[in-house]
């Protein structure tokens, strides 16, 4: 495989290119799903392919094949050389990468089970028999449950000498069961909406679960749901539990503080940010107990691997530290315009046919100290929301609505029943320094976030983001 690499290295060489990197990657994926009583055709799929990166006359330009013959390799980086060439003449400015340590290494995922060798039987088993429990309620149209599992087998290569070879390893479950009755339709999710949970690890995850023993407490959840009042609207308290803080810190940290989309290259079609240059070290995020850290290196952790798309090392660093806006993600390429000497780490590609682009590190939420109960013995009034149902967000990542699956209502410091259909807004700066508590480690989950699109051509990316229950005083409730 070297040999291929160092072939599309050395042909943009004799180009004149000043710097050119190349991927190889082998991508395998599994997927299997059960509707109702029917099981659906698994979908496996695998593909194999070299993406050629270049900088000639400060410019980009990058070319893949999935011919993987030396003919087609040095064919495939001439047309990098003049792509770029092209891309030259339209440049505003030149490239410059940041000055980075060259690695020669090898790393994979640690797990414990293949995936891919656990028999096909096995896992359509287990997800007919959660939803054998799922439709035991005549309220439930519609149970579905799925495992989804991929193995990416990549080779890096650049002209400064690097040489990487990584094997990461996805596993991914979930199911969920929908309700209706009278024109009302309520959906509850296990262990997370849209696809469930995922991480980097192996079929050990399915297991970890538990997948049977809690089909049944969702599907009474989605029944009770039709019956349960409508989630009272105005200023209150929110706690979030874990699964909807995913998405808050996604959506309201993760992309707006991507460096590349803070100049721009997300304008057209995802928008900018809120959190532009001048805010960098400068900025009020959030209150005080607000510590959130971009750490690539933590176990399970989807965006987690030995080296980025560019070559940099998996990193740990805070993008907000006691409150206060302290880093950006970024990549080589964008590091340097905000006075960086290296990048964080965050270049990657979805497969080896597109441009390695900035992507959303794994981020969390740091613990804080105390348990679930205490954070509703401190709210008069209040709502607990679970599991993200919709979202809304702004352009500028400032603006936002999210709407969960359920709710619990929170009187005189107890839970006083469930709730349907609760939303929440805020602006993104207002909302973070209402946080006034968040939970211990006990209670601190690390979710995985499987679908996360960005770029044109859409590229998905996978990271995941971390967090116990938190509570925000003064919150906007209300019905979506």
């Amino acid at each position: 495989m070297k040999k291929l690499l160092l072939t599309a290295i050395e042909t943009a060489n004799t180009k004149k290119a000043t710097y050119a990197d190349a991927r190889v990657v082998n991508e395998k994926n599994e997927l299997i799903r059960v509707k109702n009583s029917e099981i659906l055709e698994p979908t496996m799929s695998e593909s194999s392919g070299i993406g050629i990166r270049v900088i000639v006359d400060g410019a980009w330009g990058f070319a893949s094949t999935s011919d993987l013959s030396v003919k087609s390799i040095t064919k495939t980086a001439v047309t990098a050389i003049e792509i770029a060439k092209a891309s030259a003449k339209l440049k505003k400015e030149n490239i410059e990468l940041s000055k980075e340590e060259v690695f020669t290494d090898k790393w994979q995922t640690p797990y414990k089970t293949d995936p891919f060798d656990v028999p096909m039987e096995q896992k359509v088993n287990t997800l007919v028999k959660v939803n054998e429990i799922l439709k035991k309620a005549k309220q439930i149209s519609v149970a579905e449950s799925s495992m989804s599992f991929t193995r990416e087998h990549k080779y890096f290569a650049s002209s400064e000498g690097a040489f990487i070879e990584q094997i990461i390893v996805y596993s991914g479950c979930g199911y969920s069961a929908t309700a209706i009755s009278n024109g009302d339709a309520q959906i509850r999710s296990y262990p997370m909406s849209f696809g469930g949970e995922y991480e980097s690890a192996g079929y050990e995850l399915i297991d970890r679960l538990q997948l049977l023993q809690n089909a049944e407490k969702t599907r009474d959840e989605a029944v009770a749901l039709l019956t349960a009042k409508t989630c009272p609207s105005g200023k209150m308290d929110l706690i979030l539990l874990p699964s909807q803080m995913v998405l808050q810190i996604h959506e309201s940290v993760g992309h707006p503080t991507e460096l590349d989309r803070v100049f721009g290259t997300e304008e057209s079609y995802a928008g900018k940010s809120f959190v532009t240059t001048e805010k960098y070290r400068n900025f009020k995020y959030g209150s005080e107990i607000v510590n959130l850290v971009a750490d690539n290196q933590i176990e399970t952790g989807l965006a987690t691997a030995g080296y980025d798309d560019d070559g940099v090392p998996a990193q740990k660093w805070h993008i907000v530290k006691n409150g206060q806006f302290v880093g950006y993600q970024t990549n080589r390429e964008f590091a340097p315009r905000i006075g960086d000497a290296h990048s964080t780490g965050n270049n990657r590609a979805d497969g080896f046919n597109k441009i390695p682009i900035i992507r959303i590190a794994n981020l969390y939420l740091m613990p804080g100290t105390g348990k679930l109960k205490e954070l509703i013995a401190g709210v008069k009034h209040g709502i607990i929301m679970d599991n993200t149902r919709s979202w809304s967000i702004d352009q500028l990542r400032y603006n936002f609505q999210f709407g969960c699956e359920i709710g619990w209502e929170i009187n005189d410091g107890k839970i006083t029943g469930i709730v349907k259909n609760p939303t929440y807004q805020g602006i993104t700066p207002e909302f973070w320094s209402s946080c006034d508590a968040t939970c211990g480690q006990d209670e601190w989950k690390l979710l995985g976030v499987a679908n996360c699109g960005k770029g044109q051509p859409g590229q998905v990316a996978r990271m995941s983001h971390g967090a116990a229950p938190t509570r925000f005083r003064n919150v906007t409730i209300g019905v979506r």
